[in-house]
């Protein structure tokens, strides 16, 4: 981790969830972005779906053979995923705006995020063959292009990747952001989604401590929750203080108001 002055809020804002987060919620926002620089990592999964049927059939997602789902991203699908993001990033840029924070967009494909190579073997048609995905899991983040954490100034990152080949490759946004408030100093994860609260046996879960979130992620968690569960525990490994994850405004996560907050102990 570098020495940087002004250690940002790192947000991410879960793509099915992001038409609906209204003026009230990009309020609260802008005010702590007043306090603390923001840096907010987007996902693309409902821009995605809308701009093609062919996003939302299953042979749009594969998984290997140790039971882990991705998309199957070609350099078309690159593509795509860049032309929702321009489209979602130009809205979220004016929002905050709007409130008086500076915004800029980045690509994390330009600098900021490294992968390493992904895995080949995939499950197609109740067989294991090998197949060029585009993704990668990252292997570092490099602040460097993080010029302006400051206060009143926010970033909006689409978590793209560059891997060792020089290829740029698709990347879990979760893990993105946890690699980014890892990278950058940031005490606080907050994960936006569609769900109030981190459910364990159909109950709401105020805390919990990294281990046993990391028990539950093995043995009960399914889907995006499952990933938002090791992107939690791999902020916590690299110096985050809390990861919060839910779907109020960021003011009331932090204030554990409501929401999930996992801690290291």
């Amino acid at each position: 981790m570098t020495d940087i002055q002004h250690p940002p809020t790192v947000v991410k804002l879960g793509g099915s969830c992001l038409a609906d987060l209204d003026g009230s919620w990009w309020d609260d926002l802008a005010r702590h972005g007043q306090e603390r620089p923001l840096v907010l990592v987007h996902g693309w999964s409902k821009p995605l779906k809308a701009l093609s049927p062919r996003y939302s059939e299953p042979s749009a997602i594969l998984r290997d053979r140790y039971g882990n789902q991705s998309r199957w991203t070609t350099p078309e699908v690159i593509a795509d995923i860049k032309t929702v993001s321009a489209d979602l990033g130009q809205e979220v840029l004016r929002r905050l705006e709007q409130r008086d924070i500076t915004a800029e967009r980045l690509l994390g494909s330009d600098g900021l995020v490294n992968a390493g190579e992904g895995e080949r073997w995939w499950w197609k048609d109740k067989q294991l063959v090998e197949l060029e995905n585009l993704v990668g899991p990252i292997t570092g983040v490099d602040p460097a292009p993080l010029t302006k954490l400051q206060p009143g100034h926010a970033y909006l990152v689409t978590p793209l990747a560059r891997n060792g080949s020089g290829q740029e490759v698709n990347t879990d946004a979760d893990r993105a952001a946890a690699a980014i408030a890892g990278a950058t100093g940031a005490t606080d994860l907050i994960l936006v989604t569609d769900v109030a609260h981190l459910l364990i046996d159909g109950e709401p879960v105020r805390e919990i401590t990294a281990k046993a979130a990391a028990e539950f992620r093995d043995k009960g968690a399914t889907g995006g929750m499952r990933k938002k569960l090791r992107a939690a525990g791999e902020a916590l490994d690299r110096g985050v203080e809390r990861v919060v994850i839910g779907s109020a405004p960021v003011s009331d996560l932090l204030a554990a108001r409501t929401g999930t907050v996992i801690t290291r102990t």
